[in-house]
């Protein structure tokens, strides 16, 4: 199938729920950005910040940028002139790096916290003490142009739908203690980011709000 065929399928199955796709881009040519972007995508994830600058100015306007995979402090002003969402928000450190860096450019970036819901040592995030100790801090509180909507996770590779299930729920549950503890008046926390190409039906399932959804869109990368 085509990635358009590819993307009409997956924004059918999503149609009714609360999610919408996250086109994964990573290390994907800028022609098939734009094959995409024809289908209709407009939410595009990258992993790296300089692979991410390289092709923002490639693509039309109206792209909603995502970095999805870690973000270094000192790259952090690589994406600062155009990323819409941060999803992968580890520490207070890289808040205020971003936060300095929107402010220069007069605008305001979403973030959402990382949480670590696999059982694998090697994937990043959050503990949920980690996550309170930042909101509850002052320095937190000073930032003004970075805005936190919400929560990112990623699951287990593995195919034992309940643990992946299990994995959702624990990312599910995290939102809502940070959002009845900290932004209870805050409609713009809202998103759960959970589910990829092999697991979204699941993650939609629990809840998510954004699926990160590459190689079932572009086929496996050799």
């Amino acid at each position: 199938m085509s990635i358009a065929d590819n993307i009409h399928r997956i924004e059918k199955e999503l149609a009714g729920t609360a999610a919408r796709l996250v086109v994964v881009t990573k290390t994907h040519p800028v022609e098939k950005l734009e094959e995409a972007y024809a289908a209709g995508a407009r939410r595009f994830g990258e992993n790296r910040p300089q692979e991410m600058a390289a092709k923002h100015p490639q693509l039309p306007a109206d792209v909603e940028w995502h970095l999805i995979g870690q973000l270094q402090t000192n790259k952090a002003k690589l994406v600062a002139p155009f990323v819409h969402t941060v999803q992968s928000i580890d520490s207070l450190k890289l808040l205020r790096e971003l936060d300095k860096h929107a402010a220069a450019h007069g605008r305001v970036i979403n973030g959402l916290l990382q949480f670590h819901i696999a059982r694998e040592e090697t994937k990043a995030g959050l503990t949920l003490a980690e996550a309170e100790e930042i909101l509850a801090s002052e320095d937190f509180r000073q930032l003004q142009n970075v805005r936190l909507t919400g929560v990112m996770g990623v699951a287990t590779f593995t195919n034992d739908e309940a643990q992946l299930r299990q994995e959702f729920k624990q990312l599910g549950g995290y939102f809502a203690q940070l959002k009845a503890g900290f932004f209870a008046d805050q409609p713009a926390f809202c998103e759960i980011s959970m589910g990829m190409s092999g697991d979204y039906a699941l993650a939609v399932a629990e809840g998510s709000t954004l699926v990160r959804v590459g190689s079932a869109i572009f086929g496996s990368r050799g």
